[in-house]
């Protein structure tokens, strides 16, 4: 299906419009940014009734014990989160620095991190829609240590280049998802440290694996990656522990998978994504209210057809 046709005069006015709400953001007081945020995430509930149901759904297969009542709670705690995350990214760039990063992150598993980030063989960093991925990236760039982050190119050239810059400013890098096929084979090649979201639908040609008791379609490219060139996988998730003026945040290793223990398994690519699924999952159960169950993670399903299983993905 051919791209849809851009228009300049809107992309360049949605850029702009940003442009300024960033720069109020970052002269606002902090409890006024704060503030802010609680209001958007109060407007988006009421206004975003298709992710809300989106949300509740996905709930009511994660937590089934749980009353409506409570994934009302939860739906909105997740809205309040995700705006906070928005502002706080906002006003990053101007707050953290080399000798203050303590006071916004702490390693957690730090032997586990820095050992794999030491090491002459390549890393992958496995996270998700969880907590803030893009404060993970951005401290280990302040820290000094040179990343890559699979991300998808945005459409709107304005936004995407102001994204970009931001993502970049303490040295990480950016490999296209679609295009960068090449330089994401050198990077690893070459002992490089690659991040990736690892809790997105893969549709028809994904494996399914368990999830929160429910099947989940995966890439296979993970795990492929991981094997192919020797790379030890570090999921991590990034969940915010402290609110408020002296916001606060985990960079914290669930688990280390070697694809080297996997080697003589005929199902390894299904193995390895079974594992850090639950990796993910035993961190979200902690801080379930700052997972994004507004996407439709579940959005393509098994269904057998006489003996066979084939994927299915409903219709939006």
């Amino acid at each position: 299906m051919a791209d849809k046709p851009r228009r300049p005069v809107v992309d360049w006015l949605v850029y702009l419009a940003v442009r300024v709400a960033v720069c109020v953001v970052q002269a606002l007081p902090t409890p006024a940014a704060l503030a802010f945020a609680d209001l958007l995430a109060r407007l988006a509930y009421r206004v975003d009734k298709r992710h809300r149901r989106v949300a509740d759904e996905s709930l009511t297969f994660a937590f089934p014990d749980l009353s409506a009542a409570e994934r009302d709670r939860l739906i909105r705690a997740c809205y309040r989160h995700f705006c906070t995350m928005v502002i706080e990214i906002a006003v990053l760039p101007r707050k953290l620095r080399v000798e203050n990063w303590r006071n916004y992150g702490t390693l957690v598993g730090a032997d586990h991190i820095l050992a794999a980030l030491l090491d002459d063989r390549p890393v992958l960093i496995v996270t998700a829609h969880f907590g803030n991925w893009e404060f993970a990236g951005y401290a280990l760039g302040a820290l000094g240590f040179r990343t890559h982050a699979i991300a998808r190119v945005l459409d709107n050239p304005h936004l995407e280049r102001f994204l970009k810059k931001f993502r970049e400013r303490t040295g990480q890098q950016l490999i296209a998802k679609k295009d960068d096929f090449d330089r994401l084979s050198d990077t690893l090649r070459g002992g490089g440290r690659v991040a990736t979201l690892g809790d997105q639908d893969a549709g028809t040609r994904g494996v399914f694996v368990d999830f929160f008791g429910r099947p989940a379609s995966a890439h296979k490219a993970v795990a492929l990656m991981a094997m192919e060139f020797d790379a030890p996988m570090l999921v991590v998730g990034v969940p915010r522990v402290r609110s408020g003026l002296r916001w606060h945040y985990h960079i914290h290793c669930e688990d280390v998978i070697d694809p080297r223990e996997y080697r003589d398994q005929g199902d390894a690519v299904k193995a390895i994504t079974q594992r850090y699924h639950d990796a993910l999952a035993r961190m979200i159960r902690r801080h379930p209210e700052q997972y994004f169950w507004l996407h439709r993670r579940w959005k393509s399903q098994p269904v057998k057809r006489g003996k066979k299983t084939v994927a299915q993905v409903p219709s939006e």
